[in-house]
């Protein structure tokens, strides 16, 4: 089999990449477009290309030979964005993973790799591919070697043979050289000859085939200017000449046989893509994956017994108590059986026995008799549906093992057992299978896995909170997580009432709304076609509408909403089509999603608080998730009002905080200017623009304080010169000097900034006002890209948990007053910095007076905390 070489220029592809493709982040938060748009490129090169010998070649740094040369090469380059520069070292992982080799070499470039790689290739009459997406490339071309040249983007390559050069430019691969140093290259500042182009480059060249036989030939050159600029610039034509000319004799230390290529390691590239959540190519790789196999485990022989009866005996004084449910919605799933352990007895409780029995339910009931329980929340829903209100939580397992681990996925007892070194339980896919073959087993095998899960429980409790105690968190589980999670238990289990005829008509609406759409689009476009099938739309859009092609994929033209929104000025279509998906999504995700999900009993949603789930503390909800309701779209906000209260002459009474993190940020940063700002009651926007811009608060125009917005809202997540660019519509230039602006403005946030990324690093976490945790072990890590998302993550966590942490503690204050109080009001939603309650009318006037007082005062900070609230008949009018 011949010899097939493929050399990739690094940098090249690694640029076009990421401007090719919006900016996207990993669930760690980690930028991955440029290497998501990198890998898709790969693919396919080692599908159709099927190279022996494969090497990509990097640029070693800023300063190369040709700078001796001229001092202003690439001067003019804009800084690489910080969101590019860190997948650099991601590529680089990459490639280690498809066990192809890179190459880098001080004082050159990678073009000089490669011509030097290529030649060799040549001469070795090796068939040779150069992927790149940039055009100096041309003069590689010979009967040996094709060069790729990327376009739109890096979903297409031009390939350039000898023959396909010479159709397309009329020169050959000499003549790119003689070409390019009389056109210069403004995107690496190569000066040539001012006034000429490709197309009088060209023209030149076809008469006299080299640089040095234009000059011979200067003074017989038609048209006065070009003549008088070749004579002017001779001198800087034949330095660009040298500028541009690949050394293909570059002084590298590997050879061909150093960079064979025998394909890679199926495991190690899925671990890779799994980690940089590269769903979607998973299937592309060769190959299928081996479903883990499970091993016997060998546990040691535990006693337990399978109860006929509740007995007062079998309780002490302090129990492990696990209520068993498989299925994920513990609204609706029934208990399977109860495991109780202490000191005495390990049992097994079938489920009809336990809820049956007088005795079991006066001990459940009874808050003097201490209970450790795996997920408290869940086992009081579990409860209140069979008419038992469990008291007397001490110890949440669940709960624990977050606070203790907040990075894990997997809070199972099993999972937790592992972790602290006990092996005595097995999984529960192990015990009742999973997906469609999942099952409840025979009960004495049921019996025995309920009970080692609750010995778990109870021999790791004391450990667990020894290890809460050292790290301060106690009082985090006991007075704020536990205390809260009874709280969530309670809401879910009362629910929300959904108005349903009033979201079927909103239902109804829609879609008139949605048809009186598709014709409008139909008729802009001249004929009937399926709007939602990208196959469709994209040849609609491109040829029979002739609309400027943006991006294509493998499929054909893409029509994503980035694509769309670019194209928004180009005809009155894309709008439409654009408020078309915004309006079926309404349709599809939250008017029919909301009514599959509602309790056709009770015609109430009872939403899942998840308390476990984010690293900052923040709570999310699921099934439905009442978090992601647009509010942008008008259409989108009024879904809110199906949400009504659950008793007659009762209101909705939504109570948020104002700009709470911004207010965090001033008391941890305690920067004086943003301290002042808050204690006067200032608009801090406003505040910002007035700073930042050096105007009277008179002057500060909606422009200046949008702007002042974005910086306000991004600066503490760690935003880029970049980032902000991006999101205002500016330069970079004005972008950094806003941020430069904003810092000097107030220097007690940059301090904090800096601060807190090095207390990082010392100590490896950082944490909030109430001592929750985010540990950092990236922080110190040679990977630039993990190593700046740490960064971020430990100026940004401080802020978004704190605020997290005041709203938890703001539920626990408020339900201690509405019961004090003997209110009827109850808290129904948590959402984002909002409560939402539902309250009798007559109970109005107090609502109002205790609901802003108690949360403003939950905790104190050097800033006041501000509550706004409304009220009305839905949570639509109560916002």
């Amino acid at each position: 089999m011949s010899n097939k070489l493929v050399l990739i220029d690094g940098n090249s592809i690694i640029y076009r990449a990421f401007f090719a493709l919006p900016l996207l982040n990993n669930d760690k938060g980690v930028y991955t477009n440029a290497v998501y748009g990198f890998t898709t490129m790969l693919l396919r090169i080692l599908e159709e290309e099927k190279p022996t010998h494969m090497l990509v070649a990097f640029d070693a740094g800023k300063t190369t030979f040709r700078h001796e040369t001229y001092k202003e090469y690439k001067g003019g380059r804009q800084k690489t964005p910080p969101e590019l520069s860190e997948q650099f070292p991601l590529v680089k992982e990459l490639l280690d993973a498809f066990q192809i080799k890179h190459y880098e070499l001080p004082q050159y470039e990678a073009d000089d790799i490669i011509g030097t790689l290529s030649k060799e290739g040549n001469n070795e009459n090796w068939d040779v591919t150069v992927i790149s997406g940039d055009k100096d490339m041309l003069q590689l071309v010979s009967d040996k070697v094709t060069v790729s040249v990327t376009k739109k983007g890096i979903s297409e390559v031009e390939k350039y043979t000898p023959a396909y050069l010479k159709e397309k430019l009329e020169i050959t691969p000499e003549q790119i050289i003689d070409l390019k140093a009389l056109m210069g290259d403004s995107s690496d500042n190569i000066p040539g000859v001012p006034g000429v182009g490709e197309k009088t480059a060209i023209k030149l060249l076809k008469q006299y085939p080299t640089l040095e036989e234009v000059y011979e030939h200067v003074e017989e050159v038609s048209g006065k200017k070009l003549k008088e600029n070749l004579t002017n610039y001779k001198d800087d034509a034949f330095m660009s000449k040298d500028l541009v000319t690949i050394n293909r004799q570059s002084p590298i230390e590997i050879t061909l046989d150093d960079i064979d290529y025998n394909g890679y390691e199926q495991n190690q590239v899925t671990n890779l893509f799994k980690d940089l959540g590269f769903a979607s190519l998973l299937n592309k790789i060769s190959g299928t994956e081996e479903s883990p196999v499970i091993e016997d485990k060998e546990m040691d022989p535990i006693d337990f017994e399978i109860v006929s009866e509740v007995k007062e005996e079998m309780f002490a004084k302090e129990n492990a108590l696990v209520v068993e449910l498989i299925e994920e919605n513990y609204h609706t799933a029934p208990i399977i059986g109860f495991g109780v352990v202490n000191e005495k007895n390990q049992i097994f409780i079938p489920t009809d026995i336990a809820i049956s029995s007088p005795v079991f339910k006066k001990w459940a009931e009874d808050s003097a008799k201490k209970k450790a329980v795996f997920d408290a929340k869940k086992t009081v829903v579990a409860l209140l549906r069979n008419g038992i209100e469990i008291k007397g939580i001490h110890f949440d397992m669940f709960l624990a093992s977050y606070l203790l681990n907040p990075s894990e996925n997997n809070h199972d007892i099993p999972a937790i057992g592992n972790r602290a070194g006990y092996t005595d339980v097995l999984f529960d896919e192990e015990v009742y299978g999973k997906g469609a073959k999942m099952k409840v087993p025979e009960e004495a095998i049921l019996a025995e896995h309920v009970v080692r899960k609750t010995k778990a429980l109870h021999v790791l409790m004391e450990e667990m909170t020894e290890q809460l105690k050292q790290n301060e968190q106690y009082e985090l589980l006991t007075e704020l997580e536990m205390p809260l999670a009874l709280i969530l238990g309670e809401m879910e289990h009362q629910g929300v009432l959904v108005d349903k005829a009033s979201l079927e008509e909103m239902g109804i609406d829609l879609k008139e709304r949605l048809d009186k759409l598709v014709n409008e689009i139909y008729e802009l476009a001249g004929e009937e076609f399926n709007i939602n099938s990208p196959k469709q739309l994209g040849p609609i859009l491109f040829e029979t509408l002739g609309l400027p092609v943006i991006k294509k994929t493998k499929t054909g033209y893409s029509t994503a909403a980035d694509v769309l929104e670019q194209l928004e000025h180009e005809h009155e279509i894309i709008s439409k089509i654009l408020l078309y998906r915004q309006l079926g999504k309404l349709q599809s995700t939250y008017i029919e999603g909301l009514l599959k999900v509602v309790d056709p009993k009770t015609s109430k949603v009872h939403t899942r608080f998840n308390q476990a789930l984010t690293q900052t503390g923040r709570l999310s909800s699921v099934d439905p998730n009442l978090q992601n309701i647009p509010i942008r779209l008008e259409e989108g906000r009024k879904i809110r009002r199906a949400f009504v209260p659950s008793e007659k002459d009762w209101v909705m009474f939504a109570a948020d905080y104002s700009q709470i993190e911004l207010r965090v940020l001033a008391h941890i940063a305690n920067d004086e200017k943003l301290v002042e700002a808050f204690n006067n009651d200032m608009d801090i926007h406003t505040r910002t623009a007035m700073d930042v811009f050096h105007v009277e608060k008179e002057e500060v125009t909606s422009n200046m304080r949008r702007q002042a917005k974005a910086v306000n809202f991004g600066i503490v997540y760690g935003i880029s010169d970049y980032g902000l660019s991006q999101n205002l519509g500016i330069t970079r230039k004005e972008a950094k000097q806003f941020i430069e602006r904003y810092f000097d403005s107030y220097p007690g946030v940059k301090d904090y900034m800096e601060d807190i990324v090095h207390t990082a690093k010392q100590q490896g976490f950082v944490t909030t006002l109430m001592n929750r945790r985010r540990y950092l072990p990236e922080i110190t890590s040679r990977n630039f890209n993990r190593r700046s998302f740490a960064e971020r993550t430990a100026m940004n966590t401080p802020i978004q948990g704190s605020a997290a942490d005041i709203i938890k503690q703001a539920m626990i204050d408020l339900n201690e007053k509405l019961e004090q109080e003997k209110l009827q009001a109850r808290i129904l939603l948590q959402v984002h910095d909002e409560l939402i309650l539902e309250a009798p009318k007559s109970e109005l006037d107090k609502l109002i007076e205790i609901v802003p007082a108690i949360m403003e005062k939950t905790v104190k900070l050097n800033v006041p905390l501000k509550v706004d609230y409304e009220y009305g008949a839905s949570w639509f009018d109560a916002k």
